[in-house]
């Protein structure tokens, strides 16, 4: 049976660096972050792109699902919402895979030296850090495993992922 990972938090608690290792230490892996799926200049929240990259991503991971070349699915997002979530579990085969839904979360205080760290090496816009944080309690309301980052290295975080 193949392992579906749907790993969300929001930005800065850590979910592309410990995708991109479990994609490296899983065996027979693919990962894809779902902001991939929704890269453009400008960047444009409305119904129709909203629509779209959920969409891209599903045909995505759906293909990743039916290929027998993978065991493991990695897939990363800002998943907030307990709707975006039930949208894309909607819309996957996941007939014969174990889905793990996990939340990465940390505390406000590392969240925000994260950021801030980030800002200062122009990875990201200073508007970010108080979004991001605006969020993080959102994620402690969704049905997900809840994996508390603060403190802990990433092999560590994978590991707890794996056995969730």
């Amino acid at each position: 049976m193949k392992s579906l990972f749907l790993i969300g938090g929001t930005m800065g608690v850590g979910k592309t660096s410990v995708c991109q290792y479990l994609n490296v230490s899983l065996n027979n892996s693919v990962f894809l972050d779902g902001d991939w799926c929704w890269n453009a200049d400008p960047f444009q929240v409305t119904a129709e792109t909203k629509n779209m990259v959920i969409d891209n991503v599903c045909h995505l991971l759906n293909n990743f699902i039916r290929c027998s070349a993978y065991e493991n699915i990695v897939f990363c997002w800002v998943m907030h919402r307990q709707d975006i979530i039930d949208q894309l579990l909607e819309r996957l085969d996941t007939r014969h895979c174990k889905v793990k839904t996990i939340s990465l979360v940390c505390d406000e205080k590392t969240l925000r030296e994260r950021l801030q760290k980030d800002v200062a090496n122009g990875i990201r816009t200073a508007d970010v850090v108080e979004r991001s944080i605006a969020r993080l309690p959102l994620y402690h309301q969704l049905n997900t495993v809840k994996i508390d980052t603060t403190s802990k290295s990433i092999d560590a975080i994978a590991n707890e992922i794996v056995a969730s």
